[in-house]
């Protein structure tokens, strides 16, 4: 009987062994990531639509053949890409395409532009916006440039959306003021 009830014990903590060894089995797993990315990315390519307002000063000398004082509606279209050199600097190349018009006139308005400005926070950039162009009209053709800034705010992980205000002035050669006239925008804007 003691043999039996030895040989039972002996055969009980065999078995609890092999069960307590295949608990120690080596699973393998993939490790969690230290850091995620957060907030938007506004590196690289995108591209937007825009709409506002442009308005010229009662200066005698006038922005590019325009009447003075003058409001005309805007309608246009922006190609750009950005770069983050050192965080939470911003640089870009912006090319932009407007349709100006009012009850007088309506014109073309082309510009290449750089932006420099700061990443605020994960979703909001604050910029300064500069650039040379040419302004088109039936028979008219005037080298034109701006310098304003703006306002961009994330509200998806792909859009943005804009405010913008610059003042703008021609290479006429008369001696007139440095800003002839201002534009405002609001625009959407997808980041690729």
């Amino acid at each position: 009987m003691f043999v039996r009830s030895l040989s039972l014990g002996v055969a009980a903590a065999a078995l609890l062994a092999g069960g307590a060894q295949a608990a120690d089995l080596i699973i393998p797993t993939t490790p969690q990531p230290i850091y995620e990315a957060a907030g938007f990315d506004w590196e690289g390519l995108y591209v937007g639509v825009r709409a506002g307002g442009q308005f010229t000063g009662t200066d005698a000398s006038l922005y590019a053949g325009y009447p003075v004082s003058t409001t005309s509606g805007v309608l246009g279209a922006a190609v750009g890409v950005n770069f983050i050199p050192v965080d939470p600097f911003l640089i870009g190349a912006e090319v932009t395409g407007d349709y100006i018009w009012n009850n007088a006139f309506s014109t073309g308005e082309f510009f290449a532009n750089l932006r420099a400005g700061a990443v605020v926070t994960d979703s909001v950039l604050v910029y300064a916006i500069g650039g040379i162009g040419t302004n088109n009209r039936t028979g008219f053709n005037q080298g034109v440039y701006q310098l304003g800034g703006g306002v961009e705010l994330a509200v998806t992980d792909s859009v943005t959306v804009r405010g913008e205000l610059v003042g703008q002035g021609d290479f006429d050669g008369a001696n007139d003021a440095f800003f002839e006239g201002a534009k405002a925008t609001v625009g959407v804007f997808y980041h690729f």
